[in-house]
This record gives C-alpha cells, sequence and structure tokens, in this order.
C-alpha cells in the first residue's frame, strides 16, 4: 500500500542510543543503564509537577552532607535515581550530592559504569515553581571488574576527571520536560517528553552554542565577597565594548540547569565563583561542574575554572566543590585573559 504523504516518525531516546551503540563490541550495557536514567527521570518530572498536590512541597528536618536543608522532593528524587540505577545491572558504584558516601550495589548486579548525579538541583526554589532539574554524569570503570564482571569498585572509580566521562546529561523539570544528553565525541541533542506516548522524543537536535553570546548569568547579590578577577569581567559584562557594542544583559535564575540550559541555547556565561565566603567555590565538581562542562564542551563552549579548565581537575574527595565560568568559547576565554593576567 503506498501513501500520497510521508509518515513522520519521531526518534525517541532509547531509538537515538541504540541506533549508536548496539553495535559497540564493548563491557556493560550502555543502553539499559540510560533506560533506568530516563525512567527515573520521567517518575522524577511527575513527582515534581504533583508536589503540591501530593503534599510534597516544602523541606524536612533532615540536613545533608553539604550542609543543606533536604527538601521532602530532594529525598523522593535521590531514592528514585538510587533503586533505578542499582536495579539497571550496569552500575560499578554510584555517587549523589545527597549520599555522604558511595552507593554500591550488591554484587550480583554490579556492572561496570559509575555514575554521578545531583538527583534534584535547585530544589531550595521548588516551591517557587522554578525550574529544577536531574544532573548526571557516566564513567566506565578503572579497576578491574574480574572474570565474571562482579567485582566491587573502588573510590577510585568515582573519583576521576570529567575529561574521563563517556556521557553526561540533565533533565530539566519545568513547563515542559527536557532531557539534554552528551556522548563523547557525538555531539548534543535533547529530548522532550511526550506525555502521551510517554517517550523522550528528539526536538533539538546536535545542540551547538553560539561561539560568542550577549548573557551573563551569575548571583549579584555576592558581589561584595568576589575577588578582583570576577569583579573585573562582571564590570567588562556591564559595559559598553570598544567598538560601542551594547552591555551584556544579565539573567540569573539560580537553579543551574535553568541557567545553563539557557546559555547553551542563547549562548553568553554562566559563572558560580569562589569567594571570601566559599574559597573553593560552591556547587560540586563530581556532580555538577563536571558533566556540564562536558555538555558545554561537546556543544562547542567551554568550561573554566580560572587557573585551568574544569575537565582537567582531579577530584580527591566525593563532595569537592569547585568555580566554574562556563558557556561560549569567546566569553569564557575573554574571562580566561583577566584570570590569567
Amino acid at each position: 500500500m503506498t501513501s500520497s504523504f510521508d509518515v513522520k516518525h519521531p526518534e525517541t531516546l532509547t531509538s537515538f542510543i541504540l541506533a549508536r551503540h548496539h553495535h559497540k563490541q564493548e563491557k556493560g550495557d550502555f543502553c539499559s543503564l540510560m533506560g533506568a536514567i530516563q525512567t527515573a527521570s520521567k517518575i522524577i518530572s511527575r513527582a515534581v509537577h504533583r508536589a503540591g498536590i501530593d503534599e510534597m512541597s516544602g523541606a524536612t528536618e533532615e540536613v545533608n552532607v553539604q550542609g543543606e536543608i533536604v527538601k521532602r522532593m530532594d529525598i523522593v528524587s535521590n531514592e528514585t535515581m538510587i533503586h533505578f540505577l542499582v536495579n539497571s545491572g550496569q552500575l560499578c558504584l554510584g555517587a549523589s550530592e545527597e549520599t555522604e558516601d558511595v552507593i554500591r550495589p550488591p554484587e550480583h548486579l554490579t556492572g561496570e559504569f559509575v555514575v554521578t548525579f545531583d538527583p534534584l538541583d535547585g530544589s531550595s526554589n521548588i516551591d517557587a515553581g522554578v525550574n529544577v532539574g536531574t544532573i548526571f554524569g557516566i564513567y566506565r570503570r578503572i579497576s578491574d571488574s574480574g572474570p565474571n564482571g562482579t567485582n566491587p569498585g573502588e573510590l577510585s572509580d568515582v573519583l576521576q576527571p570529567a575529561k574521563n566521562l563517556i556521557a553526561s546529561g540533565y533533565t530539566m523539570y519545568g513547563a515542559s520536560t527536557v532531557l539534554v544528553m552528551a556522548i563523547k565525541g557525538d555531539g548534543v541533542n535533547g529530548f522532550t517528553l511526550d506525555t502521551g506516548s510517554g517517550e523522550f522524543v528528539l526536538t533539538h537536535k546536535n545542540m551547538r552554542i553560539p561561539p560568542k553570546g550577549k548573557i551573563y548569568s551569575i548571583n549579584e547579590g555576592n558581589h561584595a565577597t568576589w575577588d578582583a578577577i570576577t569583579t573585573e569581567y562582571v564590570t567588562q559584562c556591564k559595559s559598553k565594548g570598544p567598538d560601542g557594542a551594547k552591555p551584556f544583559s544579565l539573567r540569573y535564575i539560580g537553579t543551574m540547569v535553568g541557567d545553563v540550559h539557557r546559555t547553551l541555547c542563547y549562548g553568553g556565561i554562566f559563572m558560580y565563583p569562589a569567594d571570601s565566603a566559599n574559597a573553593d567555590g560552591k556547587l560540586r565538581l563530581l556532580y555538577e561542574c563536571g558533566p556540564m562542562s562536558m555538555i558545554c564542551e561537546e556543544a562547542g563552549g567551554r568550561s573554566s575554572f580560572g587557573p585551568g579548565d574544569v575537565k582537567d581537575i582531579q577530584p580527591v574527595k566525593l563532595h569537592q566543590r569547585c568555580p566554574i565560568f562556563m558557556g561560549s568559547k569567546e566569553d569564557v576565554d575573554n574571562f580566561d585573559k583577566i584570570a590569567r593576567k
């Protein structure tokens, strides 16, 4: 039977990954691991959008390992991610911003991959209906998995620099749910959750960050604690260029996922510097800075911590913090010129 029109079949996240990885003869099943992450993202998305109805808004009386008050949705998101990652049978070790120690699956479910994640970035804003999200980074284990592939992982498997990431991504929960994923050497693509079919559908193909932007994103409320480098660069952003170009516009949501997603789409620079109150910066290297840096660089941008690239930092502890300046390549290069004077 022939048709007078072409039927358009959407490309789902699952079919996208299968098309690129089914032929690879490597240990572990990356497709199954991503299946676990996208399932967890769908469940977290539903929980976020129903938080008010299901009385899941607000804080608990707990304080996490970061010294932050734990929101109810932090717990739901963290437990959801852990459950699906562990039961995928692909996890060697996991590390979460909300968990003090590594997440270790039982021996019979031990796999080849390490996943670091922030289960609900921006959760302090969730009661205001602001975009929040899940950030994740995926590494291959570096310890020997043994003849049966079930040897327990080691801390060194988690403490890898971001340049070793094989994939990273974030799922942003807002007016729609969007999963953006970078695969090493294969660029960045975005998938929007179709609530009718329950599938993530390719909507943002081969995402590329503009080489130069006109937006800077930083918490200006902290300007009194910034160092001279950050102060000079932000002053430059707010000033007319030597050719009479207009100053940058300030946009700041206060959720890394939301601010980085906008930077990825429109260009510019996102900054969370070290300051006199947070000498090592505030964002976490393994759960936030590393994975987001990979996405930015795979999309043609850059990510710096001042003295060098974020991807080159060797982590020494699970909850290590890091300053970050990421976005359009020219804008980050301009920051680095000031930082390296």
